[in-house]
C-alpha cells in the first residue's frame, strides 16, 4: 500500500472555459452561464468535494487562488506538481501559456506551512522553451508501488521528457497512444488520466481508446504482470470520465474517487470489481468537467513524504 500524507487541492479564483486548452481536449464545453456563475457554481463542487474527502478522514489542504494572475484552470493542480517520497517534488511544463501561471512558490510556501518538507525539486519547465511538455500526473499515471510510468503520448505528453522523468525518479515508461472519436475522426487523447486509473489492486482503462494492438498488448501484460484486476469501461463511459479517478489510500483504507457522472456511467458489475477493493467517493462536478474537460482526478495532488 502506498499511503498518502495528505492532498493538495487549489480552491479557483477565475475558474472558466480556457480558450487556450480547448484546442486539444476535446472534453470542453461551453455552456450558457455567464463566468461569475460558472465561478460560483464551480467553487460549490469544489467545496462539496472537499466536505466529501474530509468527512471520509482523508486530510485535505485546500490553498485558495488569487487573483495576481488570472488562471482558469488552477484548480487542477495534478498538472504543474507532483509529490514524491523522500521530499522530493517535480514542477512541469505546461502547453497552455495561462496555465504556466499556476506554478506558484506561494502554493509551496502553503504547503510547507502545513509541515510537508520540501528538500529537492526536479523543475522541468524550462521544456517549454522548446516546446515540449509533460502536465504531471495528467500526462504520467504513476504506479507508484511497482514503479511504472503509463503515458499516451500527445501534444501535451512528450515521449523525451517522459524517458528524462522516469529516469531521475526510477520509473518503468508504458508509452503508447490513446484516441477518441470526434466528428468521425480518431482525435489522440489528450492526457493518460482519463483514460486510465491505475489502483494498487486493479486499473480502469479504456482499451478501446488505444487502437494499435500491440501497444494495447503492451499496456494490458503490464497490468497483468502486477497482478492487478482490469477493468475495462468503454468510449461513452471515458466521457463521462470514469478514467479520470483516483485511488487514495490514507492510513491504509483504499478511497476510489470519482465524480457523480462518472459513478453514474458504470454498470453494477463494474462498481462491484472496483468495491472489491475501495470504497468509492463520488462528488458532482459537472461545472468543472464541461468547463475544464477534467474531472476529480485532476483536482488532486497526493502528498507523499
Amino acid at each position: 500500500m502506498n499511503n498518502i500524507q495528505s492532498i493538495l487541492m487549489v480552491r479557483p479564483s477565475s475558474f472558466r472555459m480556457n480558450s487556450e486548452t480547448a484546442t486539444n481536449n476535446y472534453f470542453q464545453k461551453h455552456t450558457n452561464f455567464t463566468d461569475k456563475q460558472v465561478l460560483e457554481k464551480a467553487c460549490l463542487e469544489f467545496d462539496n468535494l472537499v466536505n466529501q474527502l474530509r468527512s471520509n478522514g482523508i486530510p485535505v489542504n485546500v490553498f485558495q487562488d488569487d487573483l495576481d494572475h488570472d488562471t482558469p484552470d488552477s484548480v487542477f493542480p495534478n498538472n504543474w506538481i507532483s509529490f514524491h517520497s523522500n521530499h522530493r517534488i517535480a514542477i512541469y511544463p505546461m502547453y497552455a501559456n495561462n496555465r504556466r501561471l499556476e506554478r506558484n512558490d506561494k502554493v509551496l510556501k502553503f504547503i510547507e506551512s502545513k509541515g510537508v518538507i520540501i528538500d529537492l525539486i526536479n523543475d522541468y519547465s524550462d521544456a517549454e522553451n522548446h516546446n515540449l511538455f509533460l502536465e504531471g500526473t495528467g500526462s504520467m499515471v504513476l504506479d507508484r508501488v511497482n514503479k511504472k510510468s503509463y503515458c499516451s503520448i500527445s501534444a501535451r505528453t512528450s515521449e523525451n521528457l517522459i524517458e528524462e522523468f522516469c529516469e531521475e525518479f526510477d520509473y518503468m515508461p508504458i508509452v503508447f497512444k490513446s484516441y477518441q472519436t470526434i466528428d468521425n475522426e480518431r482525435k489522440l487523447i489528450y492526457h493518460t488520466n482519463v483514460m486510465m486509473c491505475v489502483a494498487n489492486n486493479y486499473s480502469i482503462i479504456c482499451l478501446d481508446s488505444i487502437d494499435s494492438e500491440s501497444d494495447k498488448q503492451i499496456v494490458l501484460k503490464s497490468l497483468r504482470d502486477d497482478n492487478k484486476d482490469v477493468i475495462e469501461i468503454s468510449e461513452s463511459q471515458l466521457n463521462s470520465f470514469a478514467g479520470n479517478t483516483i485511488e487514495l489510500v490514507y492510513e491504509n483504507n483504499s478511497f476510489l474517487v470519482m465524480s457523480s457522472q462518472a459513478y453514474k456511467s458504470l454498470s453494477l458489475d463494474q462498481i462491484n470489481k472496483i468495491e472489491k477493493f475501495s470504497k468509492i467517493i463520488q462528488s458532482n462536478v459537472e461545472t468543472i468537467e464541461n468547463c475544464g474537460g477534467g474531472s476529480v482526478r485532476c483536482m488532486i495532488a497526493e502528498v507523499f513524504n
